[in-house]
Formats: C-alpha cells, structure tokens, sequence
C-alpha cells in the first residue's frame, strides 16, 4: 500500500511539473487544433474507406507527436529562438536546396527527401523557418522605411525562389501571403504592399481585359504619387513597371501551351474539358452540392464512396465534408477555423513584444490563406494549386508543420506576462 502511495504520488508531482508551466496556455486554440485534426481523420477514413487504406490512423498518430511536439514548444521561451533565427534560416535554405539533389520526383515534381523510409516535404517546414526568421528581422527593425522592406524581401525572395523552382506554386503562394501578412503587422505602408503586387495585377489584366488595365495603371500612379518617398519618380518607376509586366505577361501568356492555359483557367469554366482539367472541379462541386443542407451521412456520400473526386484525402477533403455533412457541417469547419484564427489574433494583440506577435501573425496568414485557396478550389471559386486544408488533409509534413506553428503560438501565449525581478 505504501509503494503504491509512494508511486501515485510521483505521478501526481511529475504531472503538475509538466503542467505548471503551461498554466497560460491559450486552451480554446489548442482545443480547436485538435477538434478540426480529429476530424480530419474521421473525413479521410470515409474517403478512403473503400480503398482499405489506413492513413486516417497516420494522420491521427502524427497528430500527435505534432500535438506532443507543441506542448514542450509551448513550455520553452519563444524569445530564445531570436538570437538563432540566422541559424534556422540557413537550416531552412540548405534543406531546400538539398531537395534538389537528393530529392524524390513524384507527379513531375522534386519536393521530398526520403530519410529512413519517410518521405519529408522540406518546404512545409520552411514556412515555419521563414516566419521565425522574419519575425526576427522585423522585431530588430520595424518595416516603417522602404530599406527595412526590401530587406524583408530579399530574405524571403531566397526560399521562395528554391521552392518554386521545385516546382511548388501552392506553397510559393503561401510563402507570400506570410510575407505580406508579416509587412502589413510590422507596420509597413499598405500602399507599399499594394505595389509590390501591382505587377502581377497588371500581366493578368493586360492580357484578360486591356481597358480595366489602364485603370489599373491610373490607380496605381495615384497611390505610388502619395506614399512614395519621391512622387513624380516613383509614379514613373511603378508605371514603367507595371507597363513593363502586363507586356511581359502577355508574351509569356502566348508562349504557354494549351493544357497549361487551361490549368490556370479552368476553374472560370470546367465544363470546357469536363474529363480533363475541368474533372477535379466538376466532381468537386457536385459532391459539396450533393450533401445540401445536412449531408449524406458519414460513409454514404455516393461521390466520395465511389471514388469520383481524385485525391480527395488530401487537397479535396473539404468535398467530403460537405457531402456528407452537408451545409451545416461546412459552417461548423469555417466557424471553426474562423475562431481558431481567432484567437491567433487575440494572442498576437496581447504578446509582450512584437518578435512574438509577429509570430503569431505569420502562423495567422499562412492559415488563413490556405483555408481560404483550399476551399475555394473545392468550390470552383479558385484554380487547382495544390494547397492541402490545414489540420484537415492528409499530409503528414504539413500537419506536423501546423502543429510547430501552433506550439510557437502557445509559447508565445504562454510567456504572454513580463519577468519579474
């Protein structure tokens, strides 16, 4: 009777040990994690659940190790990482370039390492690397000055750069949507961030609908004329850019090959190659439409158990989820999400210093645009760029690299209070 006392004792010690310091935890951001994690496993086993295969249990197990991973993050100071940012941006770039020599090819695309057995998706874990390495940079120097931008931006160029050489657009265009969440929360000029996407705006509209271009150049020499440092030479610099863009993008638009066009457009109209570009989208959209108000049930969507709707365990899960959950069981995953980000929010207003509330906003962005890209492509309202559902699709390395982002956020909601001497 002693050694058992003795022994539930120790246990009780070593427990309150390991939850004392985690007494600030932010509980409804770390309840949501696992809640939309869970029910991601519950999706891919009924999207699989004629296959016979058992990736719903992986992404349950990764689960969490991810969720074991973010407590002992969330128990550590999140300030530590500061002094080491360089040396996590060096990790982060050597391992993408690593990618490129001892990567495997899959789809066409070269973005895995095989390490004993497991295939590692580095650039998932990059976009952590990069939001610790610009919220560092931002910390030191706010982003109030156009050099302080520009050196944001040199940084990030680097590992966006190596991952759409891989090629990945769909993480490329997170790597951005992080990079100008950062900005805009490290105080730069939102007139500055619209700029910075005013090329890309300009080759699309120049070659989809040329008047709405000259628009677009007017608005633009408005906006460089006001939040430049130099008006009259930086409306013409951002003229000249933007002229330059929408030809470029013309020429390179005409160079593209007709499949490739369609891949970008197809979502504007997937019925012009209902059995080839167009197929994802169209049986994407007639599952979502086929759950109506509260969905087929779990395990009797007709088009998830009959195997329509090509790699719906990962990029595609949120089809299942409104087959078979319809309407209602949609809202409840947005409502989810939308508190989830949420709180990212609530915890960045209330961090101590701007080094963890930026990261809190980089976790935010990178969610928050891949939510949306996600369910938007299920819906038809987005084009196919590969972008997996947080939490939700299966994808071993992207959920565990969540999980990293949301133990930083924890840590930083956990040592949310000043030291006191």
């Amino acid at each position: 009777m002693l050694q058992r006392s003795l022994k539930r004792s120790l246990i009780g010690i070593r427990l309150r040990s390991f939850l004392i310091p985690l007494q600030e935890l932010d509980w409804q951001l770390l309840l949501l994690t696992i809640g939309l994690t869970f029910l991601g496993g519950v999706m891919i086993r009924s999207a699989e659940l004629n296959d016979g295969l058992t990736d719903w249990w992986s992404h349950w197990i990764v689960g969490g190790i991810g969720l074991g991973v973010a407590l002992m993050i969330a128990r550590s100071r999140y300030e530590a990482l500061i002094q080491w940012h360089w040396i996590v941006y060096g990790l982060t770039i050597v391992s993408l370039i690593a990618v490129r020599f001892i990567g495997t090819d899959a789809n066409g695309s070269q973005r895995w390492i095989n390490i004993l057995g497991f295939h590692v998706q580095p650039s998932e874990f990059a976009k952590i690397g990069l939001i610790i390495t610009l919220a560092a940079l931002l910390h030191a120097q706010p982003a109030s000055t156009l050099k302080a931008v520009f050196r944001v931006l040199a940084v990030a160029s680097v590992p966006w750069l190596l991952v759409f050489s891989e090629p990945n657009l769909g993480t490329s265009l997170v790597f951005g949507a992080i990079t100008m969440g950062m900005l805009y929360w490290g105080n730069a000029n939102p007139g500055w961030l619209l700029l910075m996407v005013s090329p890309i705006v300009s080759a699309i509209l120049f070659s989809v609908f040329l008047p709405a271009w000259f628009v677009w150049m007017a608005i633009i020499a408005v906006i460089s004329f006001r939040c430049l440092p130099w008006p009259f030479l930086g409306s013409l610099g951002a003229l000249v850019v933007n002229g330059v863009c929408g030809k470029l993008g013309n020429i390179l638009w005409g160079i593209l090959k007709d499949y490739q066009k369609q891949r970008l457009t197809s979502f504007l109209d997937p019925d012009k190659d209902p059995l080839g570009t167009g197929y994802h989208l169209i049986q994407s959209r007639i599952a979502v439409g086929a759950g109506q108000l509260t969905g087929r049930g779990l395990n009797e969507g007709t088009q998830t158990q009959l195997q329509f709707v090509p790699e719906q365990h990962t990029d595609f899960i949120f089809s299942a989820i409104g087959e078979e959950l319809g309407f209602v069981g949609c809202v409840l995953v947005l409502l989810a999400f939308w508190f989830l980000c949420l709180r990212l929010i609530i915890i960045a207003q209330n961090a101590k210093d701007n080094f963890g509330s930026l990261i809190a906003v980089g976790v935010l962005s990178m969610i928050v645009f891949q939510t949306v890209v996600n369910i938007g492509m299920n819906i038809g309202l987005a084009p196919i760029t590969g972008i997996p559902l947080p939490l939700l699709s299966f994808g071993k390395a992207a959920l565990l690299a969540n999980f990293i982002g949301i133990g930083l956020v924890e840590s930083v909601a956990n040592h949310r209070h000043r030291l006191k001497f």
